[in-house]
């Protein structure tokens, strides 16, 4: 092995044990939520105001993390995320109310630069391998966050919620060590920081991000895909548990399905993209596994394993697509960082809004077809942009 490619290889494990506390730490809280309510003593409103304050950072935040990570490189600015999620976990374990509050936003605020930080590596570092390397960012994103989910309350049974939160900090000090320690290794080659040398000119002059057309049709796209990933999050146990009748422990099981697969999902998608499947082909064939939930639960709610598993594998196999979209429309670094930023600004902030509005239907018609039905919608939406911006990829591929 070269030099340079240990170099390579050193800098994308480090980049994916970044990736590996990009969701963990958020979902590790869900597990042991009704713990930390009586402990806290919070009333269930304010509890799952707790739960959706990162979704709301990833809203608000975006284009500050954008600014900082053009003034001061993804290097530092990684770095700095991982040192704020765990300072982040500490406070929101011992902090009491307030700080559990604020600890959330901190991590919250962190991951959302990771958010933003993260393909600009991967577009400026491994320009040829984007989609694989997308998927193998999505891919440990999601094991992550199952990790947590599963093991948080297995922990707190023998440590409290406290220390059963905290624990996962080994992991953000682990990847902290390793990425300090490939950026400072003088024997890497490391690529350079896109936030301290400016990308150089790249032929014809560069069209500003909100006046190109493909900018919005991404928004959208990723509208519908966040909006509906939030959406099914929050409420299919519940539907599963009043339309299929199954009970709430076998409906919160069932669906952790849907959070599983997206780990082969997102091995998935980019494995196709390498055997040269059309990228508009391949959106449309994820896009009708994701439909076929709303549309299976509608139709044939018995069938519910059949639509979740299709489901959680194209949630996360759209994902890479779209990122590598945004990759393969982008000409320099900057342009990665400007187009990610708008594209999650505008879909996480559908994103924190979707459980509320889906849960306003259901309690106005008193039934889970009009949620179904909005979700399809957001869908369709999705299906309909993302089909279109794909062309950016092809000629990319």
């Amino acid at each position: 092995m070269t030099r340079a490619a240990a170099g390579r290889g050193a800098l994308l494990a480090a980049l994916l044990l970044v990736s590996l506390n990009l969701r963990g730490p958020i979902t590790a809280l869900a597990p042991v939520v009704e713990d930390v309510r009586a402990d806290l003593g919070l009333t269930p409103a304010v509890a799952g105001l707790l739960t959706g304050l990162p979704i709301l950072c990833f809203a608000a935040l975006t284009p500050l993390a954008a600014v900082a990570l053009a003034r001061l490189g993804t290097t530092r600015m990684l770095a700095g995320t991982l040192v704020a999620i765990l300072l982040g976990t500490l406070l929101r374990s011992f902090g009491d109310v307030p700080g559990a509050f604020v600890g959330t936003l901190v991590i919250g605020a962190a991951v959302t630069v990771g958010n933003v930080g993260v393909p600009i590596v991967v577009a400026r570092d491994f320009p040829l391998q984007v989609p694989r390397t997308m998927g193998l960012f999505s891919a440990v994103m999601n094991g992550g966050a199952a990790l947590t989910t599963f093991g948080t309350a297995p922990l707190a049974a023998v440590l409290g919620w406290r220390w059963a939160l905290v624990v996962w900090g080994v992991l953000t000090i682990l990847a902290l060590v390793v990425w300090t320690h490939v950026h400072r290794d003088a024997g890497v080659d490391a690529p350079r920081d896109a936030g301290d040398v400016p990308d150089p000119p790249v032929g014809r002059p560069a069209v500003p991000v909100l006046r190109r057309p493909v900018t919005w049709l991404l928004c959208a796209a990723f509208v519908g895909q966040s909006a509906a990933y939030m959406g099914v999050v929050a409420w299919l146990p519940s539907v599963l548990h009043d339309d299929v009748g199954m009970s709430r422990t076998a409906a919160g099981a069932a669906a952790s399905l849907f959070a599983l697969l997206g780990v082969a999902g997102s091995v998935l998608a980019p494995a196709a993209l390498a055997r040269r499947v059309p990228p508009r082909i391949l959106v449309l064939v994820v896009a009708a596994c994701w439909l076929a939930l709303p549309v299976g639960l509608l139709v044939a709610p018995g069938g519910w394993a059949v639509w979740t598993v299709l489901a959680g594998l194209a949630q996360a196999a759209n994902f890479v697509v779209l990122f590598s979209v945004v990759a393969a429309v982008s000409r320099t670094s900057a342009e990665v960082r400007r187009l990610s930023a708008t594209v999650q600004t505008v879909g996480y902030t559908a994103a924190a809004a979707t459980p509320s509005v889906l849960g306003e239907l259901h309690s106005a018609t008193g039934g889970w077809t009009a949620p179904l039905v909005t979700i399809g919608a957001l869908l369709a939406l999705m299906t309909v942009t993302h089909t279109v911006a794909a062309g950016g990829l092809a000629r990319r591929a």
